[in-house]
């Protein structure tokens, strides 16, 4: 059953709650509801699409199922024997309530993996054939791809992303809608100057069975988080200030069209071991409209549901259940770098107990020279990671960062080394 959006016009499915092409929100027959069920999506495979537990970000074994439902829970013994089970990036699921305030109503869901070589078809009536199964989270699937429709060429290589259909998925599909289309995303280079903008390019996007949705995007490559896995959890400065001034020109874009990431880890960010200049920013499950129609929300605590993201690097402003802001991924992204070059952070051994690791952060968020002090220990501190992380620990809510003065503190300790962002990243990565 199809509808249409009041505001534009266009067609829309009977479960959205926002229009994909203009953003407005949807009118309901019953407001109680936060979601309504299409006539294939029954109450009892509702039920079994969520689950109450949270799901673990880390790569874990996956038990194949024939069934294309998805599972009503997870073996907790399968998680308790993954060698992931404990990663200090586990994303932890946060059971206070959401505001009646809040439109986002979306909850950390769990989707039966579909067979190698399942076909998908996308709402082009383009089709992709499904690969190796990559890496599981708490946003969903990521799949190797192939086109099967002959549609492109078959040597391209793509990345798939499978979730259930009302899962976070959603939400990043109406980001990359709204807001990462390629022609937008080409005039923003034109404009800066820059030969390389990390914005992943959603090439299709659709719905299979009663309760899958994908989107499809040329290969990304592989993440940060399992290239550091392959080299003890450390970074040299070079690549991390590289990999830090191309995330930052991916937060300018994305922070000037209304949105903000939510959720930087490494996890997230994705390097082509075919071509290390390709450095891509995604993950937008918890992307957030700061600032819809150029008027920036108010910073209001208990607003969302508090501690959203990944523990080990959210801001203060998840925390606090306070829609994040610019200052959010900023802060964030300060978290990463220290992580990366130290391979911890001071709450690293918290993460199972949410209230101390923001007892941590309020603590560290005025002794920058503490927090470095203390990770850094005898080695020399980079003056410039000192100088970003005062910046954007000092930034208040509404204010908006200066991009360029904190590209070029990061861009001082290439040019020492005769270097630029915008070659290949010092790292060795194999596919």
């Amino acid at each position: 059953m199809i509808n249409f959006c009041p505001q534009c016009g266009q067609k829309v499915e009977t479960a959205f709650h926002f229009c994909p092409v203009c953003g407005n929100k949807l009118p309901k027959e019953d407001d109680e509801e936060p979601m309504q069920l299409t006539p294939d999506a029954s109450l009892s495979s509702l039920k079994a699409l969520r689950q109450d537990e949270p799901f673990p970000a880390a790569t874990k074994t996956v038990e194949w199922m024939s069934s294309e439902k998805t599972p009503a829970s997870t073996s907790t013994e399968e998680e308790a024997c993954s060698p992931h089970a404990a990663s200090p990036s586990t994303k932890v699921a946060c059971k206070a309530k959401f505001s009646p305030r809040s439109p986002r109503r979306l909850k950390s869901t769990s989707v039966a993996p579909l067979p190698e070589g399942k076909i998908l078809t996308d709402q082009n009536s383009k089709q992709w054939k499904l690969g190796k199964l990559l890496n599981q989270s708490e946003c969903g699937l990521m799949y190797e791809a192939q086109s099967a429709s002959g549609a492109c060429p078959q040597k391209q290589r793509y990345s798939l992303k499978l979730d259930a259909k009302d899962g976070r998925i959603y939400n990043e599909q109406i980001f990359l809608q709204r807001a990462a289309k390629k022609i937008t995303v080409d005039k923003w280079k034109r404009m800066h100057s820059v030969p390389l903008l990390g914005i992943p390019n959603c090439v299709g996007f659709g719905l299979h069975a009663s309760n899958y949705r994908f989107l499809v995007f040329p290969e990304l490559g592989r993440t940060l988080q399992s290239i550091l896995d392959d080299c003890t959890n450390l970074l040299m400065e070079k690549p991390v200030f590289q990999i830090a001034i191309r995330v930052l020109d991916s937060l300018e874009y994305i922070h000037g069209n209304e949105y903000v990431h939510g959720d930087i880890t490494a996890e997230n960010i994705y390097v082509n071991p075919d071509d290390l200049a390709e450095v891509t920013l995604a993950g937008y499950c918890f992307a957030f409209r700061y600032c819809p129609g150029g008027k920036h929300v108010a910073q209001r605590e208990g607003s969302r549901t508090p501690h959203e993201g990944t523990i080990e690097f959210i801001s203060l402003d998840g925390h606090r259940g306070a829609g994040p802001s610019r200052r959010s991924d900023l802060q964030s992204l300060g978290y990463c770098m220290v992580k990366w070059l130290c391979g911890f952070l001071p709450w690293t051994d918290e993460l199972a107990d949410v209230h101390k690791v923001m007892e941590q952060k309020e603590r560290y968020k005025t002794d920058v020279v503490g927090l470095l002090r203390l990770c850094f220990g005898r080695k020399p501190t980079p003056d410039a990671l000192h100088s970003y992380l005062q910046q954007a620990m000092a930034l208040a809510f509404e204010e908006e960062p200066d991009y360029e003065a904190l590209r070029k503190l990061l861009g001082k300790p290439l040019e020492m080394r005769r270097a630029s962002a915008y070659d290949s990243v010092d790292l060795k990565v194999v596919p």
